[in-house]
């Protein structure tokens, strides 16, 4: 009995942490209304905004109102993982209703396009050039939402301890100072600085107001979307492209090493491990596209250099901005693209993927291995390295951890290319969605459409999701669900 009533106790703090992410939500859904003010044309697509955001209103005062916790509530990273769960999936369903009012998408489209703004992933089955400036604006406040991530946003509007226990569980452990709340509104800060910033360069930089607000919340984002189907190729500009990279780089940057490059802290950004990474990554990556794919492609050096330099870039951050499309690409340059997809950007940042963190840990233990035979039987080893806060020292525990991960990573990930198979796509191009998909990167080689069919929609979907939350939160989610659900039917049956 005592153990039920614990549950109930549990459960009523996450029932109103839930309560509060929808209140958040619903206020995300009427921000695309203010663009009527340019667009007065677009007041008739007003009620597929408001009325969702209503019933989210509604739904999340009540959740509030009915279940606040009597006492601060410390939250553990499984009951974590329920909230983040179960507000993640009421926020994709929701967000995905304009777009079928707006558009006339099905749900399962709708759903993939939501799915795919909240995991700043930017594929997208939108037909771009006959929608609205409303609803392209809606998907990249998604993207700048989802970017941020729905734990630091709830953060930075309330207080407790309940706090960290959701943002661990979506990924998002590491804090820019000790009090939590404090720390989500300076990640809040510095990711509408970038923001802003990104809208002020692309207007100077030739593009229209509109088009640079959503280009700037795609590309801090890692978003990907545009309102262009040609993506940034609409403009073939070097201005444009010189813009972009900085932004991408910046949103693949976890923000504890923003905020160290913020307070000039130079030294300690430099020997962080994920920023070793990206600078070997980055310039080997553009060089073996450029002289293996880029060349032999494009006419003139300086066109090759921008492709292979931007490409490499947009894949690697996965932000997803494309210059060119891939019909021509060889082998070689799709493999290279694929492998940056899957590798990812920096742990607690707007990217997706495996992560670099983990891709370095990786290489310094089969080091340490290696070396392992050569040291005395009673040496004690220490194994340091580098993260955005400073010198760790690594225990068997992490390694274990990164590795399950990585091998759960790459379980699903080949599980993704036989099911796009299935549904009659080629092996080429299912490696290249399904890592586009799982890696939230948005890169396409034509795979995702309207018209693809429901089991790789689907799929493709799933690998979103479960990409943008890194497995782990999901299963841990629904495991804790489910044994709390079947004790609560124990104890009511022994009732009765």
């Amino acid at each position: 009995m005592r153990r039920k009533e614990y549950l109930k106790e549990r459960y009523a703090a996450i029932l109103s942490s839930v309560g509060m992410v929808l209140l958040i939500s619903s206020g995300l859904l009427v921000t695309p209304l203010f663009l009527i003010i340019a667009f007065p044309e677009e007041a008739v697509h007003a009620p597929a905004f408001i009325t969702p955001a209503c019933v989210l209103c509604l739904s999340g005062f009540f959740l509030r109102k009915l279940f606040y916790p009597a006492s601060r509530i410390t939250l553990s990273l499984g009951e974590g993982g329920v909230i983040v769960l179960i507000s993640w999936v009421a926020a994709i369903v929701f967000s995905a209703l304009p777009f079928m009012s707006v558009l006339g998408l099905s749900f399962s489209q709708a759903v993939f396009e939501s799915v795919s703004g909240w995991t700043t992933t930017g594929l997208t089955v939108v037909d771009i050039p006959h929608a609205g400036p409303m609803i392209l604006l809606w998907r990249s406040i998604l993207s700048l939402a989802g970017g941020a991530g729905l734990a630091i946003i709830m953060m930075s509007a309330i207080v407790g301890p309940t706090g960290m226990g959701i943002s661990s569980a979506e990924g998002r452990g590491d804090q820019l100072v000790p009090q939590v709340r404090q720390s989500a509104r300076l990640v809040m800060i510095i990711y509408t600085g970038y923001a802003v910033a990104g809208t002020l360069a692309y207007w100077m930089a030739g593009m229209s107001l509109s088009d640079a607000i959503n280009h700037s919340f795609a590309a801090v984002s890692t978003g990907g979307f545009s309102t262009h189907a040609e993506s940034l190729g609409y403009w073939d500009s070097p201005a444009i492209e010189s813009v972009s990279i900085p932004l991408m780089l910046l949103g693949n940057l976890s923000f504890v090493t923003a905020w160290s490059l913020l307070r000039g802290r130079f030294r300690l950004v430099m020997r962080n491990s994920e920023i070793r990474v990206m600078t070997i990554l980055i310039p080997l990556s553009a060089v073996l596209v450029l002289f293996f794919t880029s060349l032999s492609i494009y006419p003139g050096l300086s066109k090759a250099i921008r492709v292979s330099v931007f490409e490499t870039i947009s894949a690697l951050t996965t932000t997803g901005f494309q210059t060119v499309g891939y019909g021509n690409w060889n082998d070689f340059g799709l493999m290279v693209l694929i492998l940056l997809m899957l590798i990812g950007g920096g742990t607690c940042s707007t990217a997706g993927g495996i992560k670099q963190f983990r891709l370095y840990l990786l290489w310094k233990s089969m080091v340490w291995e290696i070396m392992r035979p050569f040291l005395p039987r009673t040496a004690v080893v220490e194994r340091p390295i580098w993260e955005s806060n400073g010198k760790v020292f690594v225990d068997d525990a992490r390694i274990r951890q990164v590795c399950v991960f990585v091998f759960l990573y790459a379980m699903i990930y080949l599980a993704g290319v036989m099911a796009l198979c299935v549904s009659g796509f080629g092996l080429k191009e299912s490696l290249f969605e399904f890592a586009s998909a799982i890696g939230n990167a948005g890169l396409s080689v034509g795979v995702t459409s309207a018209r693809m069919p429901l089991g790789a929609m689907w799929s493709l979907t799933l690998a979103m999701f479960l990409g943008r939350l890194e497995f782990i939160v999901v299963i841990v989610g629904l495991i804790k669900l489910g044994r709390d659900a079947r004790m609560m039917a124990a104890h009511s049956f022994k009732k009765t």
